[in-house]
């Protein structure tokens, strides 16, 4: 049997440009029809962050080059390290500016940090205000 390694290639290539594809979609998917802004980003972060890894995998089983699988290493390296970090500090920026919650969403856990954190704040401001008297 007398297989073409360039035809392997864009099979292997073309599946993984699929996969991310797919992610993709069901991160738009997600972005349009979940309920409120704090699981829209979550999916929409998650989505994103996979279809592009497995769309730049794919080019770089495309071009099947040394310099070009560095710059993707790269690619990948920095964007699953700055994406959930970015998601995490929009989420925390949402919940400082009190961004809603969907209705059916059990925050029994969320409360008691909010409480935690809001007397901490209470006491870092009380904190402040002695020490500028």
């Amino acid at each position: 049997m007398n297989l073409d390694i360039e035809f392997i290639k864009e099979i292997i290539s073309s599946a993984f440009i699929l996969a991310g594809v797919f992610f993709m979609l069901v991160a738009a998917i997600g972005l349009l029809r979940l309920p409120d802004f704090y699981t829209r980003m979550s999916a929409i972060t998650k989505g994103a962050t996979l279809g592009m890894g497995f769309i730049v995998v794919g080019i770089g089983v495309y071009f099947n080059d040394t310099e070009i699988m560095l710059k993707i290493l790269g690619i990948l390296f920095f964007t699953l390290i700055t994406s959930p970090v970015a998601a995490h500090a929009i989420t925390r920026s949402a919940i400082h500016k009190k961004v809603t919650l969907w209705k059916k969403t059990n925050i029994e856990e969320f409360e008691t940090y909010l409480k935690k954190n809001r007397l901490e704040l209470i006491e870092k401001k009380g904190d402040n205000d002695k020490a500028a008297s």
